[in-house]
């Protein structure tokens, strides 16, 4: 007999009804020293038990854990009707009986088995008392509330259990993704700074070499090391911006800004997202193209989350001095001046408007309690550094 939950209170629980069962079954015999069917229905009733205890078919809601208690009930009946001692024995069957058989089952055949139990009273003529009724009865119901308690609390148990693991597979996915924003963090903001810096240095350095190399004659002998410097400093250059692309985000190394952004929209659950561009497109500064699809992505999901928005809009537009990205809703709105920062490190308009700022452009939000929402990002475009 194999319970379903292996754990150690289960085992306890077990070996604790073997041994009560083979203690009354030692009780029964001792009583009837000499009374040889007695003595032969006790030993079939432990050879039957044994036979059950040791099978590993037997187990609850089973048609083998059916007929084992089936036989096991049939052998207690003749030792019943042959020692009223027997009647003790009914309390472990009890639990054999609620633990083995269906929910629907258990009840009712522990039911019967109290009623033998006190039928027996009768057929060997004792004394009838209220105990006679209650004994037995008493019995079923601790075990009906026993058993019944202990399988509410293992569901318990097993539901806390799957919360659990739950958490823990929820909080490495969290770890995961945090890990994740983080590397994508670092690559912009390393990508920023050689773009601001390293880039931008090599290419003033090689716009000193060409006015140097303008203002030396052709004979100057200086001239062959201005050259060598300028084309080391244009190479340097290139390799600079190759580190600058490679630590692009991924969504800007399948595709040009305009098409990472029409994914962008096309893929955004809720509102229906267009996207249109406006003017002619340039190639923009990869900072530039980080900051614009970030903001994009952050305006996008703030109204997604809180504007219940129907529609929304993204254009990106190209001028003769800078570039702008707009995103605007029909959703609810709300009053700009009581934004606060939301403290858990996402990028709300504080942080867009940061992102902003340390590009040298503006973010603009117009918005209104009912009128909807416009987010407008706008940076300075130097077309001899793009």
């Amino acid at each position: 007999m194999n319970p379903l939950p292996h754990t150690p209170v289960a085992r306890l629980l077990r070996l604790c009804l073997h041994a009560l069962l083979c203690g009354l079954l030692v009780l029964v015999a001792a009583r009837a020293l000499g009374q040889v069917p007695v003595l032969v229905a006790v030993g079939a009733l432990a050879a039957v038990y044994a036979a059950g205890a040791l099978a590993p078919r037997v187990r609850p809601r089973t048609r083998e854990a059916a007929w084992w208690l089936g036989a096991l009930g049939a052998v207690w009946l003749v030792l019943l009707a042959l020692s009223p001692d027997a009647l003790w024995l009914a309390f472990p069957l009890y639990f054999l009986q609620l633990h083995l058989l269906p929910a629907r089952w258990g009840t009712p055949v522990v039911a019967a088995t109290a009623g033998a139990a006190i039928a027996s009273f009768l057929l060997h003529g004792e004394r009838i008392t209220p105990g006679t009724f209650i004994g037995p009865l008493l019995g079923a119901a601790v075990a009906v509330a026993t058993v019944r308690g202990y399988e509410a609390l293992y569901r318990e148990s097993e539901r806390r259990r799957e919360l659990i693991e739950e958490l823990v597979a929820t909080r490495a996915e969290l770890a995961d993704a945090e890990r994740a924003a983080g590397t994508l963090a670092e690559r912009e903001r390393l990508a920023r700074e050689i773009h601001d810096t390293l880039a931008q240095g090599l290419s003033s350095i090689q716009l000193l070499l060409r006015a140097a190399e303008r203002a030396l004659g052709p004979d100057d002998p200086a001239r062959a090391h201005v050259e060598q410097a300028r084309t080391a400093a244009q190479d340097n250059l290139a390799e600079a911006r190759r580190f600058v692309r490679a630590l692009t985000p991924p969504d800007l190394e399948r595709a040009s800004l305009p098409g990472a952004l029409e994914r962008l929209c096309a893929s955004t659950p809720g509102p229906a997202v267009q996207f249109g561009v406006s003017g002619t497109p340039v190639e923009l500064p990869t900072p530039y193209e980080v900051a614009l699809l970030r903001i994009a992505q952050s305006a996008l999901a703030n109204t997604v989350q809180h504007a219940a928005a129907a529609r929304a809009e993204i254009t990106l537009s190209f001028m003769d001095t800078s570039v702008a990205l707009d995103v605007v809703d029909d959703g609810r709105g709300f009053d700009p001046r009581g934004v606060r920062p939301s403290g858990t490190g996402g990028f709300g308009l504080p942080a867009m408007r940061s992102r902003a700022r340390s590009l040298g452009g503006t973010l603009s939000v117009e918005s209104a309690p009912g009128q909807g929402t416009a987010v407008a990002i706008t940076l300075p475009l130097d077309r001899s550094t793009s």
